[in-house]
């Protein structure tokens, strides 16, 4: 494992008396593609929230890069973690182009024209995304999967050494949506860390290295995505009967499940 970059102790957050996040303890490494699954409810995005900075916990602390989270700015924030939301709202007629330019903002100097470096960085995005034909279409005038793609560069261009995806290709089809993640893919490559709320298990387990199995706002297992998917694993955190087989191309575990459910 690499030099950890989150560690979370005894973390606590509620929504007026509902509590979501129950005395959560977790150790993030740098270097990982990390998966979060676990049923709806449980505190998945709440967690991606919170690691943001964008909620404040009740109790506990969350350390990222050797500093308390709520120490750092929005900005310096913004040039440490980027964030591929599941639903992406937006109500103004921006372009595209304008949009993936979002992901440059924290670099550049407030009312300043974005540089040519800059534009550079968004087109290659841009290209890399598939979405350079779209550059001067406005964002309104898209689809639910295109949008996705366009927010999803926005991120990429954002270039920061955290991604943290929360169903970050939900809108999009399946060709999208394996284009998306082998880019990501190709940041852990490079060193990033990338940590993203799955709902499909078998894509998190062709992608993620790292598995964090949640329930009831707690951390019910972490670890090596060949160690703890596993069939009884699945089977506590979602209440499902599945057989794990090997996949005959990519080699990694995958479940079919059964209909029963154990609920």
């Amino acid at each position: 494992m690499g030099n950890p970059i989150f560690e979370i102790s005894a973390l606590q957050f509620a929504f007026g008396r509902r509590k979501v996040i129950n005395r959560l303890d977790l150790k993030i490494d740098a270097g990982h593609f990390y998966g979060i699954v676990g049923p709806n409810g449980c505190g998945k995005t709440t967690l991606l929230m919170l690691m943001m900075g964008y909620y404040r916990a009740d109790e506990g602390s969350i350390i990222f890069d050797g500093l308390e989270i709520s120490r750092y700015s929005r900005r310096r924030l913004a040039r440490k973690m980027s964030l591929v939301p599941q639903d992406f709202m937006i109500n103004f007629d921006f372009s595209v182009r304008d949009v993936v330019m979002m992901g440059r903002y924290p670099y550049i100097p407030r009312f300043a024209t974005p540089s040519r470096e800059e534009e550079q960085k968004v087109n290659a995005v841009m290209e890399e995304m598939g979405i350079a034909a779209l550059g001067e279409r406005s964002v309104l005038a898209l689809s639910g999967g295109e949008k996705q793609r366009v927010v999803f560069a926005r991120a990429l261009a954002q270039d920061t050494p955290v991604l943290l995806l929360d169903e970050a290709t939900s809108n999009m089809d399946i060709h999208h949506t394996l284009h998306a993640l082998d880019r990501a893919t190709q940041r852990v490559m490079s060193g990033r860390t990338i940590i993203g709320v799955f709902h499909d298990l078998n894509l998190a387990a062709m992608y993620c290295d790292q598995l964090i199995f949640m329930s009831r706002g707690r951390i019910l297992k972490q670890g090596k995505t060949e160690d703890v998917f596993r069939e009884d694993t699945i089977e506590k955190t979602f209440g499902v009967k599945g057989t794990i087989l090997t996949h005959p191309h990519t080699g990694s575990k995958q479940v079919i499940f059964r209909k029963e459910s154990t609920l």
